[in-house]
């Protein structure tokens, strides 16, 4: 007896009669919330203004605007195009309406005098397949739901990764403009974020000589394009306060699908402590130091 209880059903008729007959037979077998209307402009009014209606049996003979004209107004509304609509029609009239009823958006029909039996597995069936729908839409949320967890997740914990690196990464526009840029670069260039986002890469990029000032970006998205990834050894930050931060530099290429560079990574280590180890005077200068300070332990 509850097994519709949750569903919500339009009967439309002219005739009031009708609509008693309808209810009290439907009510026989199903708990189900019904809504009637003898007119095809209240049918219309309450669909618009009632929400959730699960299922519409409507009446096609009916004076001003008949079944056929309802139907077609609701399947142009937004809110209740999605609706299913079982026509009610004669018997003698069957065959001529069936096809235009199909046109107008009718899912099925019922021949007057009305089959209690196949009425009530019409809608039965109808209430099925819907309950089969809100099952599955249930199943999908669940698993968006899931998979935006799972990526809301994966995208933190990449965060939290590109935080806490100990290399400079710079995004880049194909322009050569800085997007986003990471902790480690900031701290190495010394600009504060609403600075460095306004650069672009060659501001603090330094480039040979020989190269023109601002065109390197056109060489490397050529290269780009044909290797995916470049590297260079002895490449040079310009930090802030005017420093030039040796630096192993690397760069890779994030294609959109049409195979388009959309964005370029840039890393950047900090190669400072490297340069100073192999320069002779700066390993002379540490060696007497820490001949100085074991000196000075020994005396002690």
């Amino acid at each position: 007896m509850n097994r519709y209880s949750g569903f919500n059903l339009l009967i439309v008729d002219d005739h009031k009669h009708n609509l008693f007959t309808l209810r009290s037979l439907i009510r026989q077998y199903m708990d189900v919330q019904i809504l009637e209307a003898t007119s095809g402009q209240q049918a219309l009014d309450i669909a618009l203004n009632t929400p959730g209606i699960d299922l519409i049996i409507l009446d096609i003979q009916m004076p001003e605007m008949d079944g056929f004209q309802t139907a077609s107004m609701l399947k142009v509304r937004k809110r209740t195009r999605e609706i299913p609509i079982i026509f009610l029609t004669a018997a003698f009239k069957s065959e001529e309406f069936q096809h235009k009823g199909y046109e107008v958006g009718a899912v099925d029909y019922l021949l007057k005098p009305i089959d209690d039996n196949l009425l009530i597995n019409k809608i039965s069936t109808y209430f099925r397949l819907i309950q089969k729908e809100r099952e599955l839409n249930l199943v999908l949320e669940q698993k968006v739901a899931e998979r935006t967890a799972e990526l809301a997740q994966a995208k933190t914990h990449l965060e939290n990764i590109i935080n806490n690196m100990g290399e400079a990464l710079l995004v880049l526009d194909p322009e050569g403009r800085i997007t986003q840029a990471n902790p480690a670069a900031y701290q190495m260039l010394g600009y504060p974020e609403s600075s460095l986002l306004s650069l672009s890469i060659g501001d603090v990029f330094e480039e040979e000589e020989d190269e023109q000032a601002g065109a390197f970006m056109g060489t490397w998205l050529e290269a780009l394009i044909r290797v995916g990834v470049l590297s260079k050894i002895d490449a040079r930050f310009i930090a802030v306060d005017g420093r030039r931060v040796p630096i192993l530099f690397s760069r890779t290429a994030v294609k959109d699908q049409s195979g388009q560079i959309s964005d370029i990574i840039c890393i950047a280590k900090d190669m400072t402590g490297y340069v100073r180890a192999q320069d002779p005077v700066e390993r002379g200068a540490v060696a007497a130091e820490i001949a100085l300070h074991n000196e000075g332990a020994r005396d002690d």
